[in-house]
């Protein structure tokens, strides 16, 4: 019986990645494949920084997810050129391949929030972000929902000693989240993301101006 052996494929694929100053770029390979010496049966290789089926990075998934907070699928799609059909994929992969967080990992500061799939639809997911290097945020978790079960969903991921260990938790302004993680974090202090308070603000400002028009 002949050996099968490991060979490139002629064809390349064009993947999107990320972005370069403000400008898509696409990472363009040859995926390996074994072929068998016998029969001439080729079985392609699943790249590292992909998964099957999805034309990006694993890491411009990544990115994609985090621009999610504070904002729509629509807005990001527009922003990064993308269909906001391939964003909702992305986000229900997520919610649906819990990835494990690892229990070593040092997590100082957290960030929850809620992302709205769809404007004007209550179809919303709580985003669980490690903000312990604020210059590079990473994603922790997402999961269906934006009540006091999501946010405690999202935060029985962590271990014990990560969630005693966390020196402050983002959220919004929504009760559910400050209920859901009293308990969770023990030794943190809540700040209140300034997009909210901003908004805020700003809904005030807007009421103050059309109760002076109408005088």
């Amino acid at each position: 019986m002949q050996k099968s052996y490991v060979q490139y494929s002629e064809k390349v694929q064009v993947i999107r990645d990320l972005d370069i100053q403000r400008q898509p770029s696409f990472f363009v390979f040859q995926p390996p494949y074994q072929q068998c010496g016998r029969c001439n049966y080729r079985q392609y290789f699943l790249a590292p920084f992909k998964r099957e089926h999805v034309t990006v990075t694993s890491r411009f998934e990544e990115h994609v997810l985090s621009l999610l907070v504070n904002s729509t699928e629509e807005e990001v799609a527009r922003r990064m050129g993308i269909s906001a059909e391939m964003i909702r994929g992305f986000v229900k992969h997520r919610m649906t391949q819990v990835q494990p967080i690892d229990p070593d990992r040092i997590i100082t500061d957290v960030g929850m929030d809620e992302i709205s799939l769809k404007k004007r639809h209550k179809l919303y997911a709580t985003i669980l972000t490690d903000l312990t290097n604020p210059k590079q945020p990473r994603v922790l978790a997402v999961y269906a929902g934006r009540d006091e079960a999501a946010a405690t969903q999202g935060l029985e991921q962590l271990s014990v000693e990560q969630r005693a260990a966390v020196k402050t938790h983002r959220t919004d302004m929504s009760p559910a989240y400050a209920a859901g993680t009293k308990a969770m974090f023990p030794h943190s202090e809540q700040v209140i993301d300034r997009f909210h308070v901003v908004l805020k603000l700003g809904e005030v400002v807007d009421r103050l101006r059309k109760k002076d028009a109408c005088l």
